[in-house]
């Protein structure tokens, strides 16, 4: 009996012994924040005090919460306090200052435009200045940091340039009083033929729902019919506002895309709520190589819903959603929390194994065949997951949005490529000699009128050509000849944005985009797809 006690109460300790013995083994084992942060400290000290070169902590911890982060995937990053705030102020779509786009061209700050309803074009300054003064200081060799320091300041004071202009023979004094300056992210918004509304947007930032929604409204003031929305090179931003987007194409009850992460309080469903005004509009949607994240959103939820047709090249591929973290010091990271998936289930994130260079290179070296994809035979090959449409059409998760229709940028001529760099200081300079006479004469033209009008002569592209030389670029006849209507529309464009803004020089290059040309092409499509009479 006594013995059977003393087997019992053996096996009671021996038993809270292993218990005990397990948890220590696994705190040691496993990861425990604690004592890996004990562990980093050791190091962090340890480098400060017996370093061969005197530390900065605070570079040493920047570069460690780095690694950690890259360690992870792709698009979780940390964000330097000087960072954060040009990302702020990017996505918080304003800022402010004087309202000009600059480059420095011959170490001379030229204005190449000018924002519409800022302070500088409220005092008349122009695209083609060259600012060479700021408040009484020479300007000249500036980089683009001391231009923004100078230029950028609170709303209400005041800043006085000194301008050079064409036509003047000597240099004028303007102040101007700093403002509020909107970073638009709907770069250009106007009609083309046959009732055609195209719209470029940039980024998704705070206000591109807002800006979104009043351009379509204006166009459809305009007679607008149909739309092509370009999200080419669009690398994304706020998921909120590419729902919004989204949502004035659907109709109710259409999901637009879900999210789900390792925690539930990161799962979200968005779901259209049939408040759209856009609903029975023909749709088509220009994507590229580096439409990533939002833009995908929109052109996942139009593909899977057979709402409209996607034209271009297949895009980025991104399908994680990062949470901004803001940090005591003024820097911040973003972790990802979640990935996201298209109505059908797609998740669109390509693997990201590997190096960070072979995972964005990966997105520009996809061998597409151009021609009909209506029904995505092209990706039949691949051993990426199917998914099916509304209408029953196969559509492919895991690599991206690939259109329906694909359309490859073919890439310039290495002469050309090289002397599009050249483009914007050979029409600097020519806007300085005919800036005057050009504004004259098309004084009563708008954006359509004047690229309808004006031609680039063979004697500019004479010019063009010799200014390369100058610039150290061997004319090429082959390269030349290949790329000649594309390097002239450039020029062109460049001289219609000095007059017109974005308007004159996205009408432009439309002539010579065949990805453009490809769209507009296929709105019977568009219209059979989506069920619109």
């Amino acid at each position: 009996m006594f013995k059977k006690k003393i087997s019992l109460a053996s096996v009671f300790v021996l038993l809270v012994f292993g218990i005990f013995m397990g948890t220590q083994v696994r705190a040691i084992s496993e990861d425990n924040i604690y004592q890996q942060f004990n562990k980093f400290k050791d190091v962090l000290n340890y480098t400060q005090k017996y370093y061969v070169d005197e530390v900065k902590i605070s570079d040493l911890v920047a570069s460690a919460i780095e690694g950690m982060l890259k360690s992870l995937d792709p698009h979780s990053v940390y964000i330097s306090p000087k960072q954060l705030e040009k990302v702020q102020e990017d996505f918080k779509g304003s800022f402010e200052g004087i309202g000009i786009e600059f480059r420095i061209v011959n170490d001379t700050i030229t204005v190449a435009n000018v924002i519409y309803g800022g302070p500088s074009e409220k005092v008349g300054l122009l695209a083609g200045d060259k600012i060479v003064e700021i408040d009484g200081e020479s300007s000249v060799e500036f980089t683009n940091d001391d231009v923004q320091k100078r230029l950028r300041g609170e709303k209400g004071t005041k800043v006085t340039v000194g301008i050079v202009r064409s036509g003047l023979e000597d240099p004028i004094d303007i102040t101007i009083i700093r403002d509020k300056i909107p970073l638009y992210s709907v770069t250009a918004s106007f009609m083309m033929d046959d009732g055609i509304g195209y719209m470029s947007i940039n980024r998704f930032s705070s206000t591109t729902y807002d800006e979104f929604l009043t351009g379509l409204r204006n166009l459809k003031t305009e007679g607008m019919k149909k739309l092509v929305l370009d999200l080419r090179s669009n690398p994304g931003g706020y998921l909120e506002q590419s729902f919004r987007m989204a949502n004035e194409f659907l109709e109710r009850g259409e999901k637009i895309v879900y999210t789900k992460g390792r925690r539930s309080d990161f799962d979200e469903n968005f779901v259209a709520t049939g408040s759209g005004e856009m609903q029975d509009l023909p749709l088509i949607i220009l994507l590229s190589n580096g439409s990533a994240s939002a833009s995908e959103i929109v052109a996942g939820a139009v593909q899977d819903h057979d709402r409209g047709l996607i034209v271009g090249e297949t895009s980025f591929g991104k399908g994680l959603v990062q949470r901004q973290f803001e940090l005591p010091d003024g820097s911040a990271f973003r972790l990802t929390t979640a990935r996201y998936y298209t109505p059908s289930g797609r998740m669109i994130q390509r693997p990201y194994d590997g190096s960070d260079e072979d995972y964005y290179r990966g997105a520009y070296d996809r061998d597409e065949e151009d021609g009909d994809n209506i029904m995505h035979e092209h990706e039949a090959d691949t051993t990426r997951p199917k998914y099916k449409t509304d209408a029953g059409r196969t559509v492919y998760g895991g690599g991206g949005i690939t259109p329906d229709y694909i359309v490859r940028y073919e890439n310039l001529s290495t002469y050309v490529g090289r002397m599009r760099i050249h483009i914007f200081e050979y029409t600097t300079a020519f806007i300085d000699k005919k800036g005057n006479d050009l504004r004259e004469r098309y004084a009563d033209a708008d954006a359509r009128q004047f690229v309808e009008a004006f031609s680039v002569t063979d004697a500019m592209m004479k010019e063009l050509i010799d200014f390369g030389k100058s610039k150290g670029v061997e004319f090429d006849e082959e390269g030349y000849e290949k790329d000649k209507d594309w390097l002239m529309a450039a020029v062109k464009a460049q001289i219609a944005r000095t007059l017109y803004g974005n308007e004159g020089q996205f009408r432009t290059m439309l002539e010579v985009d065949p990805q453009y040309e490809k769209a507009v092409s296929l709105f019977p499509e568009a219209r059979k797809i989506a069920g619109l009479r």
